[in-house]
């Protein structure tokens, strides 16, 4: 697996729509927490939304061969079940196809609130 500086580089790399689809689920985070520390985790870009967050703080995306993977932690998976009823998930994972626009919308409701839930386990 190729090592990447930025989350730019690892976008870049990708093939279309991939990067694409990417572009917008990295731009859905920002909307929803603009001081999201950009990193990787796993090799993958991950997103810290609270200050020197780790594994469970963060939100990943991740480009596939056949889906963009966004993975936002179980329990937000749970609360957004029946909105994210037609997308393939797994415990922790959501797989986007290729060939429809990222739920821009849903991304953000999904990662504010994955927030809130971190920022209630820190008090």
């Amino acid at each position: 697996m190729p090592k990447y500086n930025t989350i730019d580089e690892y976008i870049d790399a990708q093939a279309h729509p991939q990067a694409e689809l990417l572009r917008d689920l990295r731009k859905a985070i920002l909307e929803a927490v603009p001081d999201a520390t950009e990193t990787f985790n796993y090799g993958v870009p991950a997103f810290s939304l609270v200050k020197n967050g780790k594994g469970e703080q963060q939100i990943m995306i991740g480009a596939f061969k056949n889906h963009v993977g966004i993975y936002p932690h179980p329990t937000t998976i749970v609360k957004y079940e029946k909105e994210l009823s037609k997308y393939k998930k797994g415990k922790g994972s959501i797989q986007f196809p290729l060939n429809e626009p990222i739920p821009s919308k849903l991304i953000v409701k999904m990662i504010k609130y994955r927030k809130k839930c971190i920022q209630s386990e820190l008090q």
